[in-house]
């Protein structure tokens, strides 16, 4: 099996080193180039072609969240997680809907750093719904009623088995757990995501779950309509 190939982002070379060191002690993860700023980003990834970038949010020119929307505007970009010292920022969540797989915190134990960059390059990404909706609840502020409309205007666009599997991915199951609860096999839950992606033009199921917190699809009692 190929190793997953890294690219990290930060402008700390102490950190940088660190998690250089650490991750490349992964016999499955080759680190095939490091970068200061978000303006080294697209250069690095066209010449070094990264399964993964682990990208610090803020960096002195072009902050990680502008590297991010650049970087996921391009076909076959790779999986980006977030890196942060915040629990809850509102940076990060904007970094999500821009397309990132997700974050980890930059005082995260070593061994899950190293889970989190795998399970983003499997596909699978690092973000629990606790966090999710911790994060939504810091960013709505007053414009959580806009939110929701504009999110159930685009949810629209999905039939009721598409709705259904949506909200499933909302709430963090897994393919085979969403098999399970909506009687379908695996390979449909598949083809199901594959077209809610296509149809509302979203990167990844972390999208999807957000679009679905927006919409309030996961309030209890409420099914968006």
């Amino acid at each position: 099996m190929a190793a997953i190939r890294l690219l990290l982002v930060d402008d700390d070379p102490l950190v940088r080193a660190g998690l250089a060191l650490m991750l490349g002690g992964a016999e499955d993860i080759e680190i095939v180039g490091e970068a200061a700023d978000g303006a080294e980003v697209g250069a690095l990834v066209e010449r070094t072609r990264p399964d993964v970038v682990l990208m610090d949010i803020r960096m002195p020119s072009v902050d990680g969240l502008t590297a991010t929307e650049r970087l996921r505007g391009h076909e076959d970009a790779p999986q980006v997680v977030v890196l942060t010292t915040f629990h809850a920022d509102e940076q990060v969540l904007r970094a999500l809907r821009a397309g990132a797989a997700g974050f980890v915190l930059k005082d995260t134990p070593p061994a899950e750093i190293v889970a989190a960059v795998r399970r983003v390059a499997a596909g699978d990404p690092v973000l629990s719904p606790s966090v999710t909706r911790r994060l939504i609840a810091h960013a709505a502020g007053s414009t959580a009623d806009t939110r929701r409309s504009r999110a159930r205007a685009r949810l629209a666009a999905l039939n009721d088995r598409e709705r259904e599997v949506a909200v499933a991915v909302g709430r963090g199951l897994a393919n085979a757990q969403i098999a399970a609860g909506l009687f379908m096999s695996i390979a449909t839950v598949k083809t199901h995501v594959s077209r809610i992606l296509a149809k509302l033009d979203l990167n990844n199921r972390v999208q999807i779950a957000l679009l679905a917190y927006d919409a309030g699809l996961l309030d209890d009692g409420d099914d968006g309509g």
